[in-house]
């Protein structure tokens, strides 16, 4: 009876025969890696119990919930005792040393989204009221490694709150995405073994080299900063360098993001150079939301730049040109193009390809020379969820008082008006 089937299929195949002839029964086992829930720093719920004659007991129910104390440092205290070691009088009601560890992040927030059905009741996590008219979290996102860390975790603790009755459905998601990682670029230098000497890339294969990791920021377009490089790390500073053409080239590679690779790009130093706005863009138009996807920084410029068309459709230099004229039927038909495709996408989590759409609107409305007011007020509100400080300004700019996201709904597309008029059809003489 298992012929023909697949590997998952056969073995539920199985499963369901055993089950039937009473040869057997079927069990799930979970692993929880429980080892990592208790933690020794600062920041994180703390246990509720306190020692006595170093067996730990349970802190009465009228102490909780039990709050983090002042601490002169987020620091393990000298003696090796984790943060809360340094705090005063850290004791229970009862005068017993409280626990000095505290839990991971994951521990309150296996529970939250049912707090927040129902954040002001001061008597229960959740009343049946709430969780009744809620139910469950439409939406979970977040990155692969989020399945064995937080996910199980808030499955585990919401089945056990089912079975309470205080949570509506044993899963407490309806739908999850993880998103794709952001990975970075690594530039590496060759150094010659034995030696504080280093040779370009080209020049590698003439020496017994050891490829060392090098910080990103010290490299554009593969060339390094060599003065940098010496001031980089303290052994470095007498280091000696062989060059191509005057220059010493790296070498890159994309991989996973991390300090000991040097290639992790600091969004501080993004914002500071091209806004907060470019970054969210930017990192929204890598790719699909679900796919790993390289960082780049030379790529940001392009992101910018739009940025600029866009705001120079209001403005000419200080000038604010916005006119009150009735727009053409082609503009409109870009506008509500661009809003249909935008609305679709961001609704499918398709970040990449909605911005994409806003591009290709600005650059047609550009040529056009359009600075219509009718046509530019919907197009902010729809990149608002993109580039919501840009969007802010440009509200407040067409005479808005109140903020754009208590002001302002998202527009809606007229399918009339994106009927093609005109068609282009190929056609082939004499094949």
């Amino acid at each position: 009876p298992l012929e023909g089937l697949t590997p998952r299929d056969a073995i539920s195949k199985s499963i369901e025969l055993i089950t039937e002839k009473g040869l057997g029964s079927s069990q799930t086992n979970y692993r929880l890696r429980d080892a990592t829930f208790s933690r020794q720093r600062y920041w994180g719920e703390p246990f509720p119990f306190y020692f006595k004659d170093d067996l730990p007991y349970p802190v009465d129910e009228s102490e909780l919930p039990i709050v983090l104390p002042e601490v002169d440092k987020y620091l393990p205290t000298e003696d090796g005792q984790p943060p809360l070691g340094r705090a005063k009088n850290w004791q229970s009601r009862e005068g017993y040393p409280l626990e000095l560890s505290t839990m991971p992040g994951f521990a309150g927030s296996s529970a939250y989204f049912l707090r927040f059905m129902d954040p002001g009741n001061p008597k229960e996590l959740v009343s049946n009221d709430a969780v009744s008219y809620w139910e469950n979290v439409d939406l979970y996102m977040g990155g692969s490694e989020h399945a064995t860390g937080h996910l199980i975790y808030a499955r585990f603790w919401n089945m056990f709150l089912y079975d309470i009755g205080l949570a509506q459905k044993e899963e407490p998601f309806k739908r999850m995405i993880n998103q794709g990682m952001i990975q970075g670029v690594s530039s590496f230098v060759y150094r010659i073994k034995g030696t504080n000497k280093f040779v370009s890339r080209g020049l590698k294969d003439s020496y017994d080299t050891q490829k060392l990791h090098v910080y990103v920021g010290l490299v554009k377009d593969d060339e390094l900063d060599i003065e940098g490089f010496k001031n980089w790390r303290p052994d470095y500073k007498d280091a000696e360098f062989e060059l191509e053409d005057g220059v010493y080239l790296c070498d890159s590679a994309t991989e996973k993001m991390s300090k000991s690779m040097f290639n992790v790009v600091n969004p501080n130093d993004i914002v500071r150079d091209y806004g907060s706005d470019t970054l969210r863009l930017h990192e929204m138009f890598l790719g699909p939301l679900e796919q790993s996807k390289p960082w780049s920084t030379g790529s940001i410029e392009g992101v910018h730049k739009f940025l600029g068309r866009f705001w120079r459709l209001f403005f000419e230099k200080n000038s604010f040109l916005v006119s009150d004229e009735k727009p053409s039927k082609e503009e409109l038909k870009i506008l509500h193009t661009c809003i249909k495709k935008v609305r679709t996408d961001t609704e499918t989590f398709n970040f990449n390809t909605a911005i994409s759409a806003l591009m290709i609107c600005v650059n047609e409305l550009t040529k056009l020379g359009c600075r219509k007011k009718e046509i530019l007020t919907p197009l902010v509100t729809i990149i608002a969820p993109y580039c919501p400080h840009l969007a802010e300004e440009l509200h407040h700019k067409l005479g808005a008082e109140k903020s754009i996201f208590k002001s302002a709904t998202l527009p809606s597309w007229d399918e009339s008006l994106l009927v093609e008029n005109t068609f282009n059809y190929p056609v082939s003489v004499n094949g």
